[in-house]
């Protein structure tokens, strides 16, 4: 039990901060695939390198719609530090990240990907246990706000985790 206190807690922030989507249209996939040009530039070529600190960009296609949409609002506020992501969200309309989500999510699905076993994995068990209960067993997230991690590039994920840990990154979706 003790493992979950970390998850219960943020359950907790969460509901008590009243966390809610925007008022907006569901987005338009459409009308996404129009104005998603510019982010192809980076998350429309496979492996594309972030230049400093060097770590891949995150894949985009096939994630949970509402996600998108957090991260996206957490880089044009700024509760997400990235300069170049936060010049590309800042102008963006609620409509129009709803439209993005909305494009991103509809283009496939990232990797299911079966457990990784080893004895990396072995030592890093107990940790891994409170990520799977919102990630799920297999890194696919059950839950439209939390991310899939399956499939998604492992240099990405590490430098996420650490943005979160420096207090870097302090969006609802790990508070």
């Amino acid at each position: 039990m003790e493992h979950l206190r970390p998850i219960l807690m943020t359950l907790l922030m969460l509901a008590l901060a009243g966390v809610s989507a925007p008022a907006v249209a569901a987005g338009d996939a459409e009308r996404g695939a129009v104005l998603a040009a510019t982010c192809m530039g980076c998350h429309g070529i496979p492996g594309y390198r972030n230049a400093y600190p060097s770590y891949r960009v995150p894949k985009l296609a096939g994630q949970h719609a509402d996600y998108l949409a957090i991260a996206l609002n957490g880089y044009k506020n700024q509760s997400r530090k990235h300069e170049t992501m936060h010049a590309q969200a800042v102008d963006l309309s609620d409509q129009d990240i709803q439209d993005l989500a909305a494009y991103f999510a509809s283009r496939g699905e990232l990797a299911t990907g079966a457990p990784r076993s080893g004895e990396r994995v072995a030592r890093g068990k107990e940790k891994a246990t409170v990520c799977t209960a919102c990630h799920g067993a297999n890194g696919v997230s059950a839950m439209p706000t939390w991310p899939t991690l399956a499939g998604q590039h492992e240099d990405y994920l590490r430098e996420a985790l650490s943005q979160y840990k420096a207090g870097q990154r302090t969006d609802p979706v790990m508070a």
